[in-house]
């Protein structure tokens, strides 16, 4: 077990990159979009970030639904990709993304070890209910900035954690694949792990994570889980 997570009463995960694969919307389409499938994918994830970042600064609120279909439309635009068909097949995949493959073995242990779990996400309900519902995982609460009208990282984002399962910050262990979610998380109060899926270089920005895994398979075992 990890020292810095010995008081965790709550496991908090984020849910694009972390959970879910973001990537699986457009590899589920991969024949229809064609050879330009993974440069879409990645602008398309980059924009979507961007685009809550700086409606954050405008001080200007929409949901995550719009804020990824503003975001896939510059993508589709910059690739010269016009058939609306791709859109509409990749908006609707994203109501159904697949689990990360160690996910659902790891939440099991978690929770036959007695542990509270929940999700905090930038999705709005509307896309995490079904997203949720199809993978068949079980959470005591899916939370979205959706009732702080903010995105992450937002201070404001992460003390909803508190109003909605009474768990202070010091007792949260956070997990996010997103570097910059992870440093704000920690900055808030968090006992935050960061999923470094990609293996990338640190963002090093405010607030210190207490470990970096590689997946979610590890956690367990920072919790003292066997």
């Amino acid at each position: 077990m990890t020292a810095a997570l010995a008081a965790t009463e709550i496991c908090v995960f984020d849910a694009y990159g972390t959970l879910f694969d973001f990537n699986s919307a457009v590899a589920r389409h991969r024949a229809a979009i064609g050879p330009k499938a993974d440069a879409l994918a990645d602008l398309w994830r980059n924009k979507q970030i961007q685009y809550t970042w700086l409606r954050n600064s405008m001080g200007v609120y929409d949901k995550f639904w719009q804020v990824t279909g503003e975001a896939l439309d510059h993508c589709l635009a910059a690739h010269s990709i016009s058939d609306g068909s791709v859109r509409e097949k990749l908006m609707s995949a994203y109501l159904a993304l697949d689990a990360f493959p160690e996910v659902p073995a790891m939440l099991d242990r978690l929770t036959r070890a007695g542990k509270r779990l929940a999700i905090l996400s930038n999705g709005n309900p509307e896309m995490l209910d079904p997203m949720v519902a199809a993978s068949g995982l079980h959470f005591e609460a899916v939370l979205s900035v959706d009732a702080a009208k903010v995105f992450k990282p937002d201070a404001r984002v992460y003390r909803l954690v508190e109003q909605h399962c009474g768990v202070k910050p010091d007792k949260v262990c956070f997990l996010s694949s997103n570097c910059w979610d992870a440093h704000g998380a920690a900055h808030f109060g968090f006992a935050t792990v960061w999923v470094n899926r990609a293996r990338a270089p640190d963002d090093n920005l405010p607030g210190k994570a207490v470990a970096t895994i590689d997946d979610l398979s590890h956690l367990p075992a920072l919790l003292g889980v066997s």
